[in-house]
């Protein structure tokens, strides 16, 4: 069974991007473009990686992040950040969860080697 993996961006070409790359490795993917569904999305589907932009409509990465430690359900999800903000890093140093974060503009072969790690297919 592929590894699920939710992608949550608000710019739908990087969406498109790392869904395709992540698809044609078998993995299953989930989208959402705005924060402040996620929290439902991630409860209702289970998935086994967040690639999380920071910031998002509704609810930034970081606000969410911290959600997501808080909760017992999804405190142990593993979460990959996304932003072209760089100096944003050090907020996410004390979330255990955050396997990996990403500058933008990124090499996908990066992403997918952290995915690969994280989830098996």
């Amino acid at each position: 069974m592929p590894g699920k993996i939710l992608v949550a961006d608000d710019e739908e070409e990087i969406v498109e991007f790392i869904k395709t790359a992540l698809e044609r490795e078998g993995y299953s993917v989930l989208t959402a473009s705005h924060g402040s569904r996620l929290t439902a999305i991630i409860k209702t589907n289970k998935p086994d990686l967040l690639i999380l932009d920071v910031l998002l409509p509704g609810i930034d990465g970081y606000s969410l992040s911290l959600q997501l430690a808080q909760d017992d359900t999804t405190k142990d999800l593993p979460v990959i950040i996304m932003t072209a903000l760089p100096a944003s890093k050090t907020l996410f140093d004390k979330f255990e969860q955050v396997k990996l974060f990403l500058t933008k503009p990124f090499e996908i072969e990066v992403l997918m080697n952290k995915v690969k790690e994280i989830v098996i297919t």
